[in-house]
């Protein structure tokens, strides 16, 4: 892996949260997974066994890759080994985000969200 040096002059973020990554530099591999299970109800009722992933099938599937038959033949040359960043604003990221200045080998980033929408019948809402 190529290595360089990362400079960053300014950065601010103002949220990041679940499974996100800030990472300034070189890196071999990163690998991030957030899941999460969502329940919105029109009345509150909580039933507590929500929590189990293993209920949902979303969570158990395994994840198919386009196949990559393509060759790609890159040359480049980097005069300067180094890697400059005047400034950096994030407002928020999350779920298994990256925000990354430098060169990583490998990156892998998984979020999975199971969405439940529980909604009273017609005639019962006010």
């Amino acid at each position: 892996m190529l290595q360089r040096s990362s400079s960053v002059k300014h950065i601010h973020i103002t949220n990041a949260a679940l499974s996100s990554v800030i990472q300034l530099g070189d890196s071999k591999i990163i690998n991030g997974l957030s899941r999460a299970i969502a329940v919105q109800r029109e009345k509150q009722l909580f039933i507590g066994d929500e929590e189990d992933f293993s209920k949902y099938p979303i969570f158990q599937r395994p994840i198919i890759f386009p196949q990559d038959n393509e060759e790609v033949m890159v040359t480049s040359f980097h005069q300067n080994p180094m890697i400059h960043v005047n400034s950096i604003n994030v407002i928020a990221f999350s779920s298994s985000s990256i925000l990354h200045v430098g060169n990583t080998d490998s990156i892998n980033m998984e979020a999975r969200v199971k969405h439940i929408r529980q909604l009273l019948p017609r005639h019962n809402r006010s």
